[in-house]
């Protein structure tokens, strides 16, 4: 006879558990850190890009001058038509805006007047001469093109006109090389450079820095 295998309780067989690898990868994974300012990452710093200089503006250069010992008295021999830029900026200190200083300032500033006149004069012709219409596109947009830039020069010549005229008024009434807002002198290398020049060139770069911050 056989013998009866002995009687117990059934047992049933255990699934696999499949959660046990994302309960592994909770065990393995980093906690979160607690959610505060004070532990937020810094931001990354902005990175800045070169501005190319021609878009920046750039601010007066101060002219270098040296002074010429053997020309500083060549004013005293000398009419204001004779005396070149070399023989002024030698002038003494004690002659700033003498009235030789004065009538040469006023004589290179009626000398720019009338340049800038007579180049209005000869654009006004040249625009009556090229009234005549051309067939070719290329050609009349060629013509176009060269009266829109003769016409931007003559505009900003125009502005400028405005200054010399000042210029002039400021020599009469004694103003003339002398910073509006400081009241210091200009200094002469600086009005052989620019004769409409109104302010030294601190206070230019000053402005001009203002402009750039605040806007005009």
């Amino acid at each position: 006879m056989k013998s009866a295998a002995p009687k117990g309780p059934a047992t049933k067989a255990t699934p696999a558990k499949t959660k046990a690898a994302p309960r592994a990868a909770k065990a393995t994974a980093t906690p979160a850190a607690p959610r505060s300012s004070a532990a937020a990452p810094a931001p990354a710093p902005l990175k800045v890009l070169p501005v190319p200089m021609s878009s920046v503006a750039t601010p007066p250069v101060a002219i270098p001058v040296k002074k010429d010992p053997k020309l500083a008295n060549n004013w005293k021999t000398k009419s204001v038509q004779e005396l070149t830029d070399a023989e002024v900026v030698a002038m003494p200190d004690t002659e700033y805006m003498n009235d030789k200083q004065l009538a040469f300032f006023r004589m290179k500033l009626v000398q720019l007047k009338d340049d800038i006149l007579t180049n209005a004069g000869q654009t006004a012709e040249n625009l009556r001469d090229d009234t005549v219409v051309v067939p070719d596109p290329a050609d009349r947009a060629t013509i176009e093109e060269e009266h829109a830039l003769e016409l931007r020069t003559r505009d900003r010549e125009r502005k400028l006109l405005k200054k010399i005229e000042q210029s002039i008024a400021r020599i009469d009434a004694g103003d003339y090389g002398y910073c509006d807002e400081t009241g210091e002198p200009i200094g002469v290398p600086r009005l052989l450079a620019r004769p409409t020049a109104t302010l030294s060139l601190e206070a230019q770069q000053r402005r001009e820095l203002k402009q750039k911050m605040f806007g005009d």
